[in-house]
């Protein structure tokens, strides 16, 4: 029988950002905090001196053991899924931090657009643009609601920056200038600006100068090591929960963090959540934790997870296109690309940093006319210069053989004289794209496993093409000699990398109906459970998540406050 241990006022499932920000930002209102991170501890000092791409990048010290909890995967209904066994299209992080650990810190605001996505494309297209199974809907609440939020983000992690000229309107700088450009970024924006596009540097995590943020917490500025995706920050340049929230919430003697705390069930009992229970993984023992509020941050697969063996939410049903758990998945379109190889330049490519790069968004939102082409949103591009670590990259123009003479000598050649233009497209939902138990493959606690249901559609295919098509119009201006850029989008292939950009299943709205939880992410079925993450997102835009993901973060702690005041509903 599990031991049921004292009540607190607020349990938090998972210690990442999400986590860690609700955590700060309720303790410093006095709130007593309970924090269940099913990893192990971290701290920077655990990075001292350790840029072992081997051990981090290819042997994924950072991720979670698959061989305990992994996804299982299936294209369609027809076929059986099998398990993720070894990583590939996506990487998922455990422990403290979560994935705010082993980001790359690119830092973007949705547009204004993806707030009201089914409205606007609907005015502007009219309703035959959606094409059919696709369940598109307006998130709730629009981008000058979320627009405060975004600024407590992006002053808490010291962005460094410039505005998006093609953005939504900003109610203050980023806090920290925008990092140092490289000779490449520098080319890149010089032939966008030549096409008459909006160049502008990539908003960054990794700091480009010292920087104290509103709680007190300083850090220094990022060394251009080029060691951030897959990598924590040895120098706390990269903004990590780990030196920014967690420190700010321990500090008032109100958090409690226990780690290696795997959290399997909400308790709940007449429309309210009571508690949750968990495993001790280091002794096997089941425990109770009473509390007033149940706050769900971790990942998108656990979210979902967890509220599916909770019972909270009707799950969702593709034959009929109801229920709400599970519903709405989206991945990311990245396929949209253009390598350029160069016979008269050279390039430091081995020095970078997570988000040192510069983006456009022309062809990003509904920044651009869709009349005539064959899918809505679109997708940011970017020149990013993240650190070409030497066991995992050895670009060679198409064409070369895969091993002899051609291979080695285009090797040496082309060390030094590759950049890569990419598109980073948006991802639409669709009526047979969902998240659900698996009937057969278990977790090592004898829990199912979450079952991803999931293929590119034409959509995506057509988005990928133009993305690519565009791409290569900027890498030509940049004088290329050789260009190698995508023909064609394939299925999608759970075995190659692409991104960690999951969204959808516990997804926000303004009705019960298409939606698990209302703007502020309360549960409309359980008013004091609030599941907060990237399993909100009603789609994907095309951008990295991050930034959205913490803004809706500070607007769920306000409104698990006022829940705490008030009780009841807060829409």
């Amino acid at each position: 029988m599990a031991k049921t241990l004292p009540k607190t006022d607020v349990v938090i499932v998972g210690v990442g950002w999400a986590g860690g920000i609700i955590a700060a930002e309720l303790t410093k209102s006095g709130l007593n905090v309970v924090g269940l991170e099913r990893g192990k501890e971290r701290k920077t000092e655990d990075y001292f001196m350790v840029h072992d791409e081997l051990r981090y990048g290819l042997r994924y010290e950072l991720m979670q053991d698959l061989s305990k909890d992994t996804v299982t995967f299936r294209s369609t209904e027809k076929i059986r899924a099998l398990p993720m066994r070894s990583y590939g299209s996506f990487l998922l992080g455990e422990g403290l931090g979560g994935a705010g650990v082993h980001w790359n810190g690119q830092t973007y605001r949705f547009l204004p657009y993806d707030f009201q996505i089914r409205t606007k494309t609907i005015e502007r297209y009219g309703k035959s643009k959606i094409p059919d199974g696709m369940t598109i809907q307006d998130w709730g609440l629009t981008y000058d609601e979320m627009e405060p939020y975004y600024d407590k983000f992006e002053k808490l992690t010291g962005i460094s920056g410039e505005p998006n000229p093609l953005g939504g309107k900003r109610s203050a700088d980023y806090p920290t200038p925008p990092m140092k450009k490289s000779p490449a970024l520098s080319m890149f924006s010089d032939a966008a600006s030549k096409l008459k596009l909006h160049p502008y540097m990539m908003p960054s995590a990794n700091l480009s100068e010292a920087y104290t943020n509103p709680d007190g917490i300083s850090r220094a500025a990022c060394q251009y090591c080029a060691f951030c995706e897959r990598f924590g920050c040895e120098y706390g340049a990269k903004a990590d929960p780990v030196v920014t929230v967690l420190p700010v919430a321990l500090k008032t003697g109100k958090f409690e963090i226990r780690t290696h705390s795997h959290v399997r069930r909400i308790l709940h009992q007449g429309g309210k959540a009571t508690g949750v229970m968990y495993t001790d993984v280091t002794t096997g023992e089941e425990l109770v934790q009473p509390a007033d509020i149940v706050v769900v941050t971790s990942y998108v697969f656990n979210n979902v997870k967890l509220m599916l063996m909770s019972g909270l939410g009707k799950p969702y049903d593709p034959a009929s296109g109801t229920g709400v758990i599970g519903r709405n998945y989206a991945y990311q379109v990245l396929k949209g690309n253009a390598a350029g190889f160069f016979d008269d330049k050279q390039f430091n490519t081995y020095a970078g940093a997570g988000s040192l790069g510069v983006t456009l968004d022309d062809y990003n939102g509904d920044n651009f006319d869709h009349t005539d082409l064959k899918f809505i949103h679109g997708g940011s591009i970017s020149l990013s210069q993240t650190g070409m670590r030497p066991i995992a990259n050895n670009p060679v123009p198409g064409g070369t053989a895969s091993w002899g003479a051609a291979f080695k000598a285009n090797s040496v050649k082309y060390a030094n004289r590759f950049l890569s233009v990419g598109g980073q497209g948006s991802c639409m939902p669709f009526r047979h794209h969902f998240l659900d138990l698996d009937p057969t493959y278990k977790d090592a606690y004898g829990d199912p496993l979450v079952r991803l249901t999931f293929d590119f559609e034409e959509q995506d295919r057509q988005l990928a093409l133009y993305l690519s098509g565009k791409c290569a119009e900027i890498m030509k201006e940049m004088g290329a000699s050789h260009i190698d850029q995508l023909k064609e989008l394939g299925p999608y292939e759970i075995t190659t990398y692409q991104s960690t950009h999951n969204t959808g299943g516990v997804v926000m709205g303004a009705s019960p109906d298409t939606s698990a939880v209302n703007t502020y992410l309360q549960m409309w079925d359980a008013e004091n459970v609030f599941v907060v993450g990237a399993s909100a997102f009603p789609h994907n835009s095309g951008y990295n998540p991050t930034d959205t993901v913490g803004a809706l973060a500070f607007r769920a702690a306000e409104g698990i406050f006022k829940y705490r005041q008030k009780g009841g509903s807060l829409v």
